[in-house]
């Protein structure tokens, strides 16, 4: 048979043996490998490609799964005769159309240049990551078949314990965590277990608006109060819906204006939650990730006996395709919250939490972390330098800079014309529940803004925005 060239790309995101198997495919659509040729040996072609030949073995086996190859003893394995009939690809994956996007300020594209709310696309930990899911896979393949926890797998549900009383100063049971597929799903399950249907909530203004949405999905009114350089206004809170059922909150790093909530205002909103038995979902948005000295601590590490559901996950610190976050409820709230979970079934894949159990218990988070913390402050502070430079009107915020634009210039206008020029930043004024006059801005995050690309970025944006002017 021919020599097979098959680029291996070993700093590459697809594991070696998904790039063989994608290698030989690619042969067998071009005519390159015919049908009934004999594939090499896993010996000779590991030696060739330069890789162990249990990854050779397995982009065989994957071959042989989706019936372009069939395995003969001693024949060898070989291109199948008559290959299985085309399928069709996604459309993402086949590129034949742009990805789904519903609103631009809540779905962004594909992460870009000032993208908001995503890693870094350059610093996942594969090596290692890749390593732990192996591991896992093997592990999981002993495990009876049974239905899951719906609360989440132990292991991971003991490890977030563990981290959270070291990282955020939330000391909790593991019975108090439960898995979710993120943000999204946590909140939904707060919700229910807590029958809020058809009550108030406040919620910060600006906020997160797919926050608003889902809340407004789920019946509960939202009760928009401002956020100032202290955080939520309680005060303000208190006037506009003094019995609202629970107050929806960002105490860490409020998102967007990168604000923390001051200790003032967090006793004043423990003792409100506790006069009117209200309730406080804190969203950890971002939290361990303060680029300025310590996290600051959860609200519910204030009082362990507060009101205080805290919600986190693990989009923003390793990946969103993830799909992992979760849900930590009050002492004594496990039971009601647990026949909720077997109803929603909100935890992900068992596999992808034993993964990411491991990995937390190996130490390789806390690591990551401390690593993504001094990546992330060089790009902001390489950002802030380039804004400087365009004398431009920016304040820091979090793992974003908040670009302020002149009054009466549309910024959802302005954010779509720069998706056209592969720049990603989010524009202002939806996060605020009735957009006015000097809303107007752009969050750009920085963590995709490498240090030495940062001010030619900026300059393509400032040129934007001077057109748009």
């Amino acid at each position: 048979m021919p020599e097979l060239q098959i680029p291996i790309q070993r700093g590459a995101r697809e594991p070696i043996a998904a790039q063989i198997t994608a290698g030989l495919r690619a042969a067998m659509r071009d005519g390159r490998l015919a049908p009934g040729a004999r594939l090499p040996s896993w010996r000779d072609f590991a030696a060739q490609l330069g890789v162990a030949r249990g990854t050779v073995r397995q982009a065989y086996e994957r071959l042989i799964d989706e019936g372009l190859a069939v395995a003969l003893g001693a024949a060898g394995t070989r291109v199948a005769r008559q290959p299985p009939a085309a399928r069709h690809e996604p459309a993402e994956a086949a590129g034949a159309e742009a990805p789904v996007v519903v609103d631009f300020a809540s779905f962004p594209p594909p992460a870009t240049v000032f993208q908001m709310g995503v890693p870094a696309n350059d610093a996942f930990p594969v090596q290692v990551w890749s390593r732990t899911v192996a591991r896992a896979t093997r592990a999981m393949a002993g495990v009876q078949h049974v239905y899951p926890d719906p609360r989440g797998l132990a292991a991971l549900r003991t490890e977030i314990a563990a981290h959270l009383a070291i990282a955020r100063g939330l000391s909790c049971r593991p019975s108090q965590v439960f898995v979710t597929t993120g943000y999204a799903s946590a909140l939904s399950l707060a919700v229910h277990a807590l029958g809020l249907f058809g009550t108030s909530a406040w919620m910060e203004d600006p906020g997160y608006p797919l926050a608003r949405r889902a809340l407004g999905v789920l019946g509960v009114e939202t009760v928009p109060v401002r956020v100032d350089i202290e955080g939520i206004d309680i005060e303000r809170g208190i006037a506009l819906a003094p019995r609202a059922a629970f107050a929806l909150v960002t105490p860490g790093q409020q998102a967007p204006l990168g604000v923390a909530l001051s200790p003032r205002r967090r006793r004043a909103l423990v003792d409100w939650a506790a006069r009117t038995n209200g309730w406080i979902i804190e969203d950890d948005y971002l939290s361990e990730l303060q680029l300025q000295g310590r996290a600051v601590p959860s609200i519910g590490a204030l009082d362990a006996a507060a009101r205080v559901l805290h919600i986190g996950t693990f989009s923003k610190t390793l990946s969103p395709t993830l799909r992992l976050g979760f849900l930590v409820v009050p002492p004594g709230e496990e039971e009601r919250f647990t026949r909720a979970a077997a109803v929603l079934s909100p935890a992900t894949s068992p596999l992808t939490q034993r993964a990411l159990a491991d990995f937390m218990r190996g130490g390789h988070y806390l690591r990551h972390l401390r690593r993504m913390k001094r990546l992330y402050a060089a790009r902001r502070d390489a950002l802030a330098a380039a804004l400087g430079n365009a004398s431009a009107t920016y304040a820091k915020a979090g793992l974003a800079v908040l670009l302020r634009l002149p009054e009466g210039m549309d910024d959802v206008a302005l954010a779509k014309a720069a998706h056209a020029h592969k720049l990603s930043p989010t524009p202002l004024s939806p996060w605020y529940a009735a957009p006015a006059a000097g809303h107007a801005g752009l969050v750009l995050g920085v963590t995709n803004v490498h240090e030495d690309r940062a001010q030619e970025a900026c300059d393509r944006l400032m040129k934007l925005i001077a057109r748009h002017r």
